[in-house]
């Protein structure tokens, strides 16, 4: 100890007395486009540092002396630069590869796709944690419009769609509500009302320079990431002035609609170089559709399994995704600089759905024990989704999801031992969902007044109701008609400042000494209203009133589901709510329970060490120290309708988060990484929500759980990396995780009044002597366990002759297999050998690619096995989403030396987003998209 001791006191007096100065710079390509992930060595000593993502790298404390600045980039080449270092002063050095150094004998294919995925595999090498790296030309490569569909390439990642977009991640089988989005280090908000998931299908790809997929974590990165953080980094300002514009159309088979995306970026640096400049936008206009079919499924006292609910659905759907961001850097001199950005997506989600519901299905059995069933017979019911037909609706549904982020950051070197950053930011994402309509019709009687008799197909994934009689439109009698609104929000404030100091305990070896704090002011609010109408005449008695729209002929999977006749959008949005002809009430049933508000405060403080062994083994270690502190405020709602009041609850709690990592590197080409660390999932916002709502007609009580705990996991990694000199890598990882205090819906269905009074003390207790009730609660798990490996190779196939030689392969494999504890059925009883909800056991990656300097062609597999989506009450009734496979294909020829032609397929396998309840033939959801064709020209000035 004593000699730890003096060793210190040694060092510190090293740091005071000497005589030092500090090295800065900037590393670029001959295009003057920054090289993040560089390791730049002075020599001799064992003196280096790693260009950050926009290219700049600082030395402190170097003593004073002459010196080698070295640097060896991967597919670039290696530089060598004399330099004199002074004490007490700056020595600016900036180093540009020039042409010639790309051309380095190792690579013999020289397209401009190479060079941009050697910037993402020199950070991926040079970065102290786990992490993968995709750049924004990289992304470019692949058909993909939004960040969502770019990152299911990542090894280990699988997206959940919405409309066939990816826009939930799942990072190494754990559910979105375990990983975090961050944009440029800072967590990005939600527009979502129930949880803290971030829509990846709002952010274009085309708006991001780089995505950092941080699969290990450091104590100065925020702690709320157990499957893993995505952070995404905005574009900064090249070194020279850069346009580029890219411009496309294409065509949507499933509604023979066409589809446009432009983009645009402007680059440039003014005064000298001291000021930078990045302006870039985006467009994105999208018509298409999707058809659909769900069902809820059951189970009879005999065992028979039939659909006890099913709906066929037409979606029409148009989106429209516009973007702008920003970003100015300005540099007072070589130690001091600041940026600000400022970025703007806008996402307008218009939708029309036409939905034929099979409802009360009841079996016909043949015999008196009733156990053949012979039929079916239902109530059937014909709804339309819209909205007003006013020029920001457009009859249709409008859901407008809005996240803006603005962001000023400051570097400074203070004399030649000190570094600081600073940085605020404010995030606002919201969700508006203005004067949404429904109408429905509903029959009971077929024309000759029978019950409608159903006969039926459950052998196959793709099951079938036949209507066995004859139902005219005006056996559709009126059955509702509803207005609502919508709007969420959630806004984030801010603020850190860390410092990074020079601290070694082994002479002539680097170390460095980082600590900081974070403070994160949140904000999360849902008000919602809902409306029903009755017409005050008989002009809208039965359907065949309304003008109607006939969805026949084509519709996936089988033409065969074409469900017929609706109520038009156009006559729905058209209908004059506010005049006398309807009577308004307010149905408080629909929203009361649902609107909440949420205050966090979460208070953050960390200390690193980076400490190296020897050249080829270094360490790092730290401790991150979290306070959460929540104020949330719900409903609690009687009798369905009747507010009752509103509940508040305060608490705050304490997470102490360590982490050590080892890398150990025995050549320039291999990387050896192990690494333990913790991490947090805090509980989504309506899950801890203090709301209550009682339906006593369905004899439900549904909750929010105040007493909730974060989940918190302990994480064991270890990864190898073989980096090609052709730009190329293989890896090899494995990882265990042991999460505590998982979260999970649980589902009571002998709740009764006794257990209320013990629950719900503080409310008043409506329900009913001697009944039982299903409480539908979240609750913390005991643990679970979720291991695996992954497995990855990125190679240029340079090696073979000829024609052969411009090949190469993409491929990552990724197992990951979860147990977990502590979860209940319906009934009270401990449920054995369940996975956690979101492990994906099997992810697969594949790319086939040919390239020389003018032509491009790709070929992309993409591939998740079927998971655990949701526990039900039951096994019976768990919820799983199904396996699902795209296969991409994208072609680009360079014209001239500045525009490229490029043409795209994506989903040509047709794909559905499928759920099935409990086994894989029980189809709960199959939603088919069918491909969509791009063509466009992009120019590069």
């Amino acid at each position: 100890m004593k000699k730890v001791l003096c060793t210190v006191l040694l060092c510190a007096s090293m740091i005071v007395f000497a005589q030092k100065g500090t090295v800065s710079g900037n590393i670029n390509d001959n295009s003057q486009i920054a090289l993040p992930g560089a390791k730049i060595t002075l020599s001799p000593g064992n003196i280096f540092t790693v260009s950050d993502e926009h290219g700049n790298f600082v030395f402190l404390d170097v003593p004073s002396g002459n010196y080698t600045l070295q640097v060896d980039y991967i597919g670039y080449g290696k530089k060598e630069i004399p330099i004199a270092v002074d004490s007490e002063k700056n020595t600016k050095q900036n180093i540009v590869f020039g042409r010639k150094e790309q051309l380095i004998s190792e690579v013999k294919i020289k397209g401009i796709a190479l060079q941009n995925q050697a910037r993402a595999l020199n950070k991926q090498k040079s970065n102290a944690n786990i992490t993968n790296v995709i750049s924004a030309d990289q992304m470019g490569k692949f058909p993909d419009a939004n960040i969502g569909d770019a990152l299911k390439r990542v090894p280990g990642i699988t997206m959940q769609n919405d409309q066939g977009e990816a826009r939930n991640i799942i990072i190494r089988g754990l559910a979105p509500e375990l990983n975090s989005v961050t944009l440029n280090g800072n967590r990005i908000p939600s527009a979502e009302g129930d949880n803290r998931n971030v829509q990846m299908d709002l952010i274009p790809s085309d708006m991001i320079q780089i995505v950092e997929v941080n699969k290990t974590l450091t104590s100065d990165m925020d702690g709320d990431a157990i499957g893993g953080s995505v952070d995404l980094i905005t574009r900064t300002a090249a070194a020279k002035e850069r346009i580029s514009i890219s411009t496309a159309s294409g065509y949507n088979p499933i509604r023979s609609k066409a589809l446009f995306a432009d983009s645009f970026v402007y680059s440039n640096r003014f005064a000298g170089g001291k000021l930078g400049l990045v302006l870039n936008g985006s467009y994105n206009n999208n018509d298409y559709g999707s058809d659909n079919v769900e069902g809820v499924w059951a189970k009879d006292d005999a065992g028979n399994i039939y659909m006890e609910e099913m709906d066929i659905r037409k979606y029409d759907v148009k989106r429209e995704r516009k973007s702008v961001g920003t970003d100015l850097d300005f540099k007072f001199n070589d130690k001091n600089n600041i940026r600000i950005s400022a970025l703007y997506n806008w996402r307008d989600d218009w939708e029309n759905r036409c939905r034929l519901r099979f409802k009360d299905i009841e079996p016909i059995y043949s015999d008196a024990a009733e156990t053949n069933i012979s039929g079916f017979n239902a109530v059937l019911n014909r709804e339309t989704k819209g909205g007003i037909n006013n020029k920001l609706n457009d009859a249709r549904r409008l859901e407008r999801q809005i996240m803006q982020n603005y962001s000023i950051v400051g570097n400074h070197v203070i004399g030649s031992k000190l570094e600081m950053d600073w940085g605020a930011s404010y995030s606002k994402a919201e969700e508006q969902r203005p004067e949404e309509r429904y109408i429905s019709y509903e029959a009971e009687n077929a024309d000759n007044g029978e019950s409608i008799s159903l006969g039926s197909n459950f052998s196959t994934k793709k099951p079938m109701f036949m209507i066995q009689n004859q139902v005219g439109l005006d056996q559709y009698a009126f059955d509702g008609l509803s207005q609502q609104n919508g709007l969420t929000y959630e806004e984030e404030i801010t603020g850190r400042l860390n410092f990074r100091v020079p601290f070694s305990i082994i002479e002539d070896q680097k170390g460095r000494l980082r600590f900081g704090g974070k403070a994160r002011l949140k904000f999360k609010k849902r008000e919602n209203d809902f409306f029903s109408y009755e017409p005050a005449g008989n002009f809208m008695d039965h359907l065949g009133q309304a003008d109607l729209v006939n969805w026949n002929g084509r519709f996936n999977p089988n033409s065969a589901y074409a469900p017929g006749f609706f109520a038009s959008n156009t006559y729905l949005g058209n209908l004059n709510l506010n005049s006398s002809a309807y009577e308004q009430s307010s149905e408080p049933s629909e929203f009361l329970s649902e609107n909440y508000s949420a205050n966090e405060k979460i208070y953050a403080g960390y200390l690193r060490w980076d400490q190296n062994f020897t050249d080829q083994l270094s360490m790092i270690v730290g401790v991150r120290v979290e306070n959460t502190q929540i104020d949330y405020t719900g409903n609690v709602v009687e009798d369905e309708e009747n507010l009752t009041g509103s509940r508040n609850i305060e608490s705050q709690y304490t997470n102490w988060l360590p982490s050590i990592a080892f890398k150990y590197a025995p050549n320039k080409d291999v990387v050896l990484r192990a690494a333990y660390s913790t991490a947090l999932a805090r509980p989504s916002y309506y899950k801890i929500s203090p709301y209550v709502n009682i339906l006593p007609n369905d004899r439900v009580v549904s909750a929010g759980n105040p007493d909730l705990k974060a989940s918190y996991a302990h994480n064991y990694d270890v990864m190898g990396e073989y980096y090609f000199k052709s730009v190329g890598i293989l890896s090899l990882g494995g990882f265990y995780k042991k999460i505590n205090n998982f979260i999970y819906d649980y589902r009571d269905q002998s709740f009764n009044r006794e257990k209320f009074a013990q629950m719900f003390p503080d409310i008043s207790n409506t329900l009913e002597d001697g009944q039982n009730y299903t409480l539908v609660l979240p609750r913390n798990g005991e643990s679970v366990q979720v291991y695996g490996f992954e497995a990855a190779v990125q190679r240029q196939l340079d090696f073979l002759p000829g024609f052969l030689s411009h090949f190469g392969v993409y491929l990552n494999y990724t197992y990951t297999k979860s147990k977990a504890k502590g979860v209940y059925n319906a009934d009270g009883d401990l449920r054995t050998n369940v996975m956690l909800p979101g492990t994906a056991p099997h992810m697969f990656n594949s790319s086939l690619s040919w390239e020389n300097k003018k032509f491009t062609a790709r070929l992309s597999l993409n591939h998740a096995a079927a998971y655990l989506d949701e526990f039900g009450s039951t096994d019976f009734e768990d919820r799983y989403y199904d396996k699902q496979t795209f296969l991409d294909a994208n072609v680009s020829y360079a014209i001239t030396g500045f525009m490229r032609v490029f043409a795209e397929a994506n989903n040509l396998t047709n794909q559905p987003l499928r759920y099935y309840q409990g086994e894989k033939n029980r189809t709960m959801q199959m939603e088919y998209y069918m491909p969509r064709y791009t063509v466009g020209l992009k120019f590069d000035f």
